[in-house]
């Protein structure tokens, strides 16, 4: 969960896909085919990786945006590596599930995971019983950042964000905001928006996004805060639903009209929802500087990249540091902001 902004190192330049295997640990290995070099590690001759298909944990349940990216990265990560890539749903408790899931795999590169940050940087600080995993696991590449689209519902009286917040000053508790759960962005959307107006707003967390937007459409409550997705953008266009801002760098091509947080005068609440790659901590680091340079490569060719932006989500990619500061400065945030407590986290 971070505001959007360029990664610190731009991909790869786009470059044909490697044709035989992405890394050999066997020193004194060849280079691969298509001009990437083999990464070598200290390993017996006769170790290779990978030596049998790769699963993927995706910690969301098939049929969304993050499930969709997570398959389509699949494809193309199989020709890399020359082994299959098994996409392996494990939805539950907003991502926890799947990253304790992972945790706990061989770090031998051939576990890895799909997920947001924010089970690592958010749920340990707010969920109660929730693992504190960040240790546990290796960062790999940043692959999306999704805006997050806070919508007005048929219950909401006012036609913009500002006169929003001063219907909530005039009504304390009446303006009801939902969120996809407890410890997601679109809770820290709505904490950091209370916490810069004072204004006292109900929050309302659902688990997932398909009961929310149902709720959202018959006016259960006032305010979603949601990730941008083609299908809240067809509830906005035929006037179902109301868009009242973006947490994005600048406003969304298809909602020109739509001001972003930051410019409304909110800039801690303009957050994005990051997601990326991860392997169990201990991944030795030839297998995990292997794959973050195939996937810059995947990001690079324009498919993926393409795939992405369809999907009203902003191509991530950079280097593996760039990916671990950006989840520490995350973490470091929202440990901020739980330190400020209150009401504002509710």
């Amino acid at each position: 969960m971070v505001p959007l902004q360029a990664p610190e190192s731009a991909p790869l330049s786009p470059a044909a896909l490697p044709r035989r295997r992405l890394l050999c640990w066997a020193a004194g290995g060849a280079a691969l085919a298509a001009g990437m070099p083999a990464v070598q590690a200290a390993a017996p001759s006769s170790a290779r990786w990978p030596n049998r298909p790769i699963r993927l944990i995706v910690v969301y349940p098939p049929g969304g945006v993050s499930d969709a990216t997570a398959r389509a990265l699949a494809q193309p990560l199989a020709q890399a590596l020359e082994v299959p890539v098994l996409v392996d749903n494990r939805a539950g408790a907003g991502g926890a599930v799947g990253i304790d899931l992972l945790a706990r795999a061989a770090p031998d590169g051939h576990t890895l995971a799909f997920s947001a940050i924010t089970p690592l940087t958010l749920q340990p600080l707010l969920v109660p019983g929730a693992r504190d995993l960040l240790a546990q696991v290796t960062p790999i590449v940043g692959i999306m950042h999704t805006p997050v689209l806070v919508i007005g519902t048929p219950a909401l009286g006012p036609r913009s964000f500002t006169d929003m917040i001063a219907w909530a000053h005039a009504r304390p508790g009446a303006v009801r905001w939902a969120s996809s759960g407890v410890a997601t962005t679109g809770h820290m959307v709505l904490a950091q928006t209370r916490l810069h107006s004072g204004a006292d707003i109900t929050h309302v967390p659902y688990q997932g996004g398909g009961a929310q937007l149902n709720d959202a459409l018959s006016g259960q409550f006032e305010v979603l805060s949601t990730n941008v997705a083609a299908q809240q953008l067809e509830y906005v266009a035929a006037g179902r639903l109301r868009a009242l801002a973006v947490g994005a760098p600048a406003r969304l091509a298809d909602l020109r009209e739509v001001p972003t947080l930051a410019e409304l005068g909110y800039p801690r609440a303009n957050l994005s929802s990051l997601f990326g790659l991860f392997a169990p901590a201990r991944t030795p680091a030839a297998v995990v500087q292997g794959l973050n340079e195939a996937v810059n490569r995947i990001l690079g060719v324009g498919g993926l990249a393409a795939s992405l932006r369809d999907k009203h989500v902003l191509p991530a990619g950079g280097t593996v540091a760039a990916f671990a500061q950006q989840i520490a400065a995350d973490r470091q945030g929202n440990e901020a902001l739980v330190r400020r407590g209150g009401a504002v986290l509710r």
